[in-house]
């Protein structure tokens, strides 16, 4: 296996520290846009399997170009979600497998955007699905965490622990300080507006048994979650996530939710940039400069991938799934991944936030190399069998977890 890594930002740099204890592949490709960055993630590694390159990722002839002379066998892209379409088509174009942690972008709908869906995460790449097919290539998509392991969890519960589901709720909860900040968004605040501001999806099917995707208002239905592992209560809100559109393709539930803790403080800062305009990803003129509102708000806070010696506390990504278990009887089962910052920044130098989000990835990879996971056309994580995954994501030393919820 030759891999292509896409970004080599917080997420890639540690999708590095991850991929470098293990002997799955042959080589791996750091391509950024500054190739000094690449450069950076390939020196911290310290490992002759990996190299560093210069790419373009708003542009699919470039990752064309990159990935043929590279041979890579895989693309793996580790950008924010406005390059995936370009990282997708240039990675079909060559003859690779491809991997996201993020799918296409969504448009909500013209006149009814918090009723009904408009373009919605990922259906972009749905539509190239024969594409893909009919190539013989694997499009992996949404194989970070949140989407991701959540989604493994859903394959896994459907097989393993219900006969029948009623919701598939993904609940992502928190407890992380960071020291000298009184707002530092731990993961890229680009994603973090775009996935809160937008309309959240839901799927739902009705009394007759059909089944639709619909949306409602930004951090509607709140509840509290009382996560495991000494995190605690936390509020939790509907947010636009991938696991949505993603978990009724494969897995068969009545409902489909995805709910993050975001706090008052943080959902009031998201709520005033709406409000003045600073979320908008259309340019602007400025002294004669033109600039995207929301990358001057990025550009303003300080980088994730920086703050991991800063920061205290776990993260805490799961799916809490309800239904009938395989004894007949009602069921409320939380299935569950903690990852404690003190612990990934002594054993990996990186941050809880984006160490969680890469590993899974990593761990895909393996699976595909060893001939475990197989496929061909655009699939999501529901589609192969959980349980090697689980094993395999425990013997890399992040073991997973599993409650029941009264």
């Amino acid at each position: 296996m030759r891999i292509l890594l896409v970004g080599a930002g917080g997420v890639g740099s540690a999708f590095c520290a991850i991929a470098a204890r293990r002997d799955f592949f042959e080589s791996i490709v750091v391509a950024d846009y500054a190739q000094e960055s690449a450069e950076r993630a390939v020196a911290e590694v310290d490992d002759e399997r990996f190299t560093a390159a210069q790419v373009d990722a708003s542009d699919a002839g470039s990752v064309e170009r990159l990935a043929r002379e590279s041979g890579a066998t895989h693309v793996m892209n580790a950008v924010d979600p406005r390059f995936v379409m370009p990282i997708f088509d240039g990675a079909l174009a060559a003859g690779a497998d491809y991997l996201d942690m993020a799918m296409s972008l969504s448009k909500p709908h013209a006149e009814r955007p918090y009723a009904e869906t408009g373009v919605k995460l990922g259906d972009e790449q749905f539509a190239a699905a024969d594409a893909w097919e009919s190539a013989g290539r694997l499009a992996l998509v949404g194989i970070g965490v949140e989407p991701g392991l959540s989604d493994v969890f859903a394959r896994y519960a459907a097989d393993h622990l219900f006969s029948s589901i009623d919701e598939l709720g993904t609940r992502d909860g928190a407890n992380l300080t960071v020291d000298g900040y009184e707002f530092a968004p731990s993961f890229s605040i680009w994603t973090t507006i775009e996935e809160c501001l937008n309309p959240p999806v839901i799927w739902q099917v009705s009394a007759d048994g059909k089944g639709e995707w619909f949306t409602t208002e930004p951090f509607s239905e709140p509840e509290v979650f009382d996560f495991p592992e000494g995190i605690g209560p936390v509020e939790c809100v509907n947010v636009e996530h991938e696991e949505v559109l993603l978990m009724p393709r494969w897995v068969e539930t009545k409902r489909a939710t995805f709910k993050y803790g975001l706090g008052d403080e943080f959902i009031g800062v998201l709520k005033t940039l709406h409000k003045i305009g600073l979320d908008s990803t259309e340019k602007i003129k400025v002294g004669g400069v033109e600039v995207s509102p929301r990358d001057v708000v990025a550009a303003c806070l300080p980088n994730p991938a920086t703050l991991g010696d800063k920061m205290h506390g776990k993260t805490c990504a799961g799916l809490w799934v309800t239904g009938t278990g395989q004894d007949g009887e009602p069921r409320s089962t939380y299935l569950y991944h903690v990852v404690d910052n003190d612990w990934s920044m002594q054993e990996y130098g990186h941050q809880c936030v984006v160490w969680q989000t890469a590993i899974n990835p990593v761990v895909a990879l393996e699976l595909l190399a060893n001939g475990t996971w197989s496929g061909a056309g655009v699939l999501g994580p529901e589609a192969f069998d959980a349980v090697p995954f689980l094993e395999l994501l425990t013997e890399y030393g992040s073991p997973w977890g599993q409650m029941e919820v009264a």
